[in-house]
């Protein structure tokens, strides 16, 4: 055997040597390590658990008080919605037109409702109950407000309507 061919055995042989050193001992203790940091992590979650638990439970104490400061309580909010804008429209001479069904679109894991309603009556009345819808109720943004002055053949007069969108989160 010659020096060269004893060299190449003795590479064969140390990259065979290698490679069973990795397979039987080094990447079992990779996974190991990994094994081990993941359970560092939980453990760690798990030491926070109590804390966690009383935030949680101040969070739901504050959205309960947010709920009950804006009279959302049990139903849906299509209901309390469609409820809030006929008692200001009973009481501002307003009339419901139309009131639709939510359009329901899924975005990022955040369900998002949009409800479509028509209201007839005076310019300032609707604008105030844009505001109490907006600022004082909290159900959610007006994205589109929409006038349109329309002329009854009947009576020859003229009233005005707004079609309004209202989109709410959750």
């Amino acid at each position: 055997m010659t020096h060269k061919s004893k060299n190449i055995l003795l590479v064969a042989g140390f990259i065979i040597i290698l490679t069973l050193c990795y397979q039987l001992a080094i990447s079992k203790t990779i996974a190991l390590k990994k094994d081990y940091n993941s359970l560092i992590q939980e453990e760690e979650l798990f030491k926070n658990t109590p804390k966690q638990l009383s935030l949680l439970m101040q969070k739901q104490k504050y959205y309960n008080s947010l709920l009950s400061k804006y009279q959302i309580k049990g139903g849906s909010i299509q209901n309390n919605l469609l409820k809030t804008v006929n008692t200001y429209a009973d009481s501002n001479k307003l009339r419901v037109v139309s009131f639709l069904e939510p359009h329901i679109s899924i975005s990022h894991d955040l369900t998002i409702k949009t409800y479509q309603f028509t209201i007839e009556g005076n310019y300032n009345s609707i604008l105030k109950l844009i505001h109490l819808l907006e600022q004082q109720t909290k159900f959610g943004e007006i994205i589109n407000l929409h006038f349109e002055k329309k002329k009854n053949f009947k009576t020859n007069t003229y009233y005005l309507q707004a079609y309004i969108l209202l989109k709410s989160f959750g």
